[in-house]
């Protein structure tokens, strides 16, 4: 291994690893796919040996490119840490958070954050899901998330830190003239036969498709079919609009015209929000941010758990206030 190994080419190799596709890896870091290809080229040079093998239909590490995997997010790891350390000793850098939306639990706690620390620049970003935000808080172009962390890959949680932040009711979008639009609240089993859209075909919210399918599954309730990532409130509400879906969501959802939302029971189903944050970032904003979640969840009881709620085991285990944070990622159980 040479001495002076560039941490690009590492955090590229690292991208086409996890991705297992170079459009994708490319895509995932803002670079050309041919200057990726030429960065994974340089680093097997270096290396003296192939850590791919890509054939016209897949990309495949080798037994060599496997070995060098941890090595290779170990020393990012540690590269994000001094980065995060060198430049987070003042507030001077600009906080990007991701909150998903303008409404919502992370806008709360965003809100409540610029509020109490003025001195702090905390930039909003709205990102569909945290799939998607965790892979932009990996590659250093995010700081900050919120939501579902049950749902994704243990290997990307190994980079992260969380804390529990909100258990959101689970609802469903109707539209008005649904045969269910009157009802303060809908029974799951009044939904078997309907389907609803819950993000399928999103890369970006893998983990809240991955949520749905959990919640559906032995109920009668259809998933609809994948479709392009919707960009934008306007885009979604013509979408949904158009297709005439009705959406799983939480009772914490935007206005959509002609369109109510009513919370789920029988169970009561609960969506768990965490705040995320790159392992090692010592921003201030970080600091105001938890301090900020952990007093709005003591103050509203976000974190206290319904009777007869509905929460599935992965997600009981990380959201429990002691938590581990990798180990306990268990999916040895479709729900409680």
């Amino acid at each position: 291994m040479p001495h002076d190994t560039d941490p690009r080419l590492l955090r590229s190799f690292a991208a086409v690893a996890e991705e297992l596709h170079f459009t994708r890896a490319a895509a995932r870091l803002f670079v050309a796919q041919q200057a990726l290809s030429r960065d994974i080229r340089r680093l097997e040079r270096e290396l003296g040996t192939e850590l791919f093998v890509r054939t016209t239909r897949a990309v495949a590490l080798t037994a060599d490119g496997a070995r060098l995997l941890p090595y290779a997010r170990g020393v990012l790891a540690a590269h994000d840490e001094l980065r995060a350390a060198w430049v987070g000793k003042g507030a001077e850098r600009p906080l990007l958070v991701d909150i998903s939306a303008p409404v919502g639990t992370g806008a709360r706690v965003l809100a409540k954050a610029r509020e109490q620390a003025p001195g702090v620049e905390f930039v909003a970003r709205f990102i569909s899901g945290l799939t998607g935000a965790a892979a932009e808080i990996l590659a250093g172009r995010l700081d900050v998330g919120f939501g579902r962390v049950a749902g994704l890959d243990p290997a990307v949680l190994a980079g992260l830190d969380h804390q529990p932040v909100r258990f959101e009711r689970m609802a469903v979008l109707l539209d008005a003239g649904h045969r269910l639009a009157g009802l303060a609240e809908v029974p799951l089993d009044a939904l078997a036969g309907e389907t609803l859209y819950a993000a399928a075909g999103n890369p970006a919210t893998a983990e809240w498709t991955d949520l749905a399918e959990r919640l559906f599954a032995g109920r009668g309730i259809r998933a609809a079919e994948p479709f392009p990532e919707i960009a934008g409130e306007e885009e979604f509400v013509r979408v949904v609009r158009k297709q005439g879906w009705s959406v799983l969501a939480s009772t914490e959802f935007m206005d959509v015209p002609g369109m109510v939302v009513r919370p789920l029971t029988g169970p009561v189903p609960l969506a768990p929000v965490s705040l995320v944050w790159r392992r090692g970032l010592g921003h201030p904003g970080v600091h105001v941010l938890r301090r900020v979640a952990r007093e709005a969840a003591a103050a509203h009881g976000w974190l206290e758990k319904p009777p007869g709620s509905w929460l599935p085991a992965p997600d009981m285990s990380l959201m429990a206030p002691d938590a581990p944070q990798v180990d306990g990622l268990r999916r040895t159980s479709r729900d409680t």
